[in-house]
């Protein structure tokens, strides 16, 4: 234990030892919950020591494979998954991730995956659909003197992992920032039905829980101190794609104060992760708003931004998804943010009824969406997971706006983000408010299917698909089959086979 160390219980100073040592403790087989939302607050030294034990495990004559079902808040790291997956260490995976070699294996059979949406997550875990859990790995901030947990970058799902878990494995990362201590909103009244109760938070800025993680220090079987950075990602300059979807984002909302439809203020904003809602948080911040609200999942460096120009007011989320940059931006003014950002647990940061209550603008990226507006935001030509729902589902059902962004061709133009039909469906068209492309925006409130195809086809599909589905479409409508959803069966996914034999669409 180092002189400065964070562990201030006298019973878990008794526990510390070295990462080595406490993949020791975790069997082959073993249901393990981790840490981590977006690449944050991820556990850094045991996940690498525990795959250098299957390694050598595993290369010993007639081994039997050693392996261990992962479950997290969201994705990782290299740190975490990657190294895992590269020994062939994860039998499950769950509930959402972002690793190439990860992915590699999902879609190769050899890594099941549960793909669910993140509110649901410990609700399951309470119910015991997935199975007993073993042992919970969690990074924290400090181990206070009661035994208490300053929570991480992220919570994510760490109480319901500490209250599931037979054992818990705790990093103390003193590479955190001292000053998240008090930032955290840790709500311990849920319930599983009948039992629950109203969750009495009417604004992103209401605190309703504890700024501590409850943690019984004799749970406890391991402290491993770490002083090891996030993975802090750094985002893409904003492109002429990315500004002309925020571009026609931000008109929309004007016309919809106008209209008297949208308060000045807006209303709380959900945001997804990547370079295409970061510029839309970018031409939030450019204009006339002041005072908005977020509650979302992740805080991104566009929300930083926003904090400090005053265009926003409070940030409510489960995690921090910053650069390089927005590391440095947040620790060197952190004393500014702690007051403007509240970080909860998944359940409440991405809770359905919350979100509904709160009239909650959610703002997410889609893979592909079809001429009737629903969405497919998981697979690759309908059999190829690239990362997951995440939280998607979550806010688009329930939120008072439900916004897909994307740009309208992938593959340098080879593929068409627009499609007669959808290869996989997340989000069905019941679910999905508005699409927007570089092209354009389709607003579909209200408007029947065939309605909403001569919507999305002229808004949104770029030039040169657009004859296309025009052609398919009318064929279609005159097919005799039938014309509220107008398909040719025998074509519907016929550009999906297309680009799978000539890689073109």
């Amino acid at each position: 234990m180092s002189d400065h160390s964070r562990i201030l219980c006298p019973v878990l100073q008794q526990r510390i030892m070295s990462a080595e040592q406490a993949a020791e403790l975790i069997p082959a087989g073993a249901n393990v919950g981790m840490s981590g939302f977006t690449g944050a607050g991820y556990p850094k030294a045991v996940p690498g020591a525990l795959a250098q034990r299957i390694r050598q495990l595993n290369s010993q004559p007639n081994a039997k494979p050693f392996r261990i079902n992962v479950w997290t808040g969201a994705s990782t790291a290299p740190e975490l998954d990657g190294v895992l997956a590269e020994v062939d260490g994860i039998e499950m995976r769950l509930p959402f991730q972002s690793d190439p070699i990860c992915r590699n294996r999902i879609n190769d059979g050899t890594m099941d995956y549960v793909d669910y949406h993140l509110s649901e997550v410990s609700q399951y875990a309470w119910s015991g659909f997935l199975g007993k859990m073993d042992i919970a790995l969690i990074e924290v901030a400090g181990i206070r003197e009661d035994g208490s947990l300053i929570p991480s970058s992220s919570i994510g799902n760490n109480k319901t992992w500490i209250e599931q878990a037979d054992k818990i494995i705790l990093e103390v990362n003193a590479r955190q920032n001292a000053k998240l201590e008090g930032m955290h909103d840790v709500y311990y009244g849920t319930a599983l039905p009948p039992n629950r109760k109203p969750i009495m938070l009417t604004d992103p800025a209401d605190r309703i829980g504890e700024q501590y993680l409850a943690c019984p220090p004799e749970k406890v079987i391991a402290v491993v101190e770490t002083a090891a950075p996030d993975r802090n990602s750094p985002f893409k300059p904003s492109d002429e794609v990315s500004k002309k979807i925020a571009g026609h984002i931000l008109e929309f909302f004007n016309k919809e104060i106008e209209l008297g439809r949208l308060p000045k203020e807006l209303l709380p904003i959900q945001s997804g992760v990547g370079n295409i809602p970061n510029a839309v948080l970018e031409g939030l911040n450019a204009g006339p708003y002041k005072n908005l609200t977020a509650f979302t999942e992740v805080i991104q460096d566009g929300m930083l931004k926003m904090l400090k120009s005053g265009t926003l007011k409070v940030a409510s989320a489960t995690a921090f998804s910053l650069s390089p940059d927005g590391i440095q931006e947040f620790d060197d003014n952190i004393d500014f943010y702690r007051d403007k950002i509240i970080l909860r647990q998944q359940d409440i940061s991405n809770h359905p009824e919350l979100a509904r209550r709160l009239g909650v603008i959610a703002m997410n990226g889609l893979i592909e969406c079809d001429l009737y507006g629903n969405v497919n935001s998981t697979h690759i030509m309908g059999t190829r997971m690239m990362n997951g729902i995440g939280g998607s589902g979550d806010f688009a059902r329930n939120g008072y706006l439900s916004i897909f962004v994307s740009p309208s061709t992938a593959k340098d133009g080879a593929i068409s983000a627009i499609v007669p039909m959808v290869s996989h469906v997340d989000h069905t068209e019941h679910d999905v408010k508005i699409i927007v492309t570089e092209q354009g925006l389709a607003d579909l409130r209200g408007l029947s299917p065939r309605q909403r195809a001569h919507e999305i086809i002229n808004n949104c599909a770029h030039p040169d698909f657009r004859p296309a589905l025009i052609d398919y479409y009318e064929r279609a409508l005159h097919s005799g089959r039938g014309m509220h959803t107008p398909h040719l069966l025998e074509e519907a996914l016929s550009w999906h086979q297309r680009y799978e034999q000539s890689g073109q669409m």
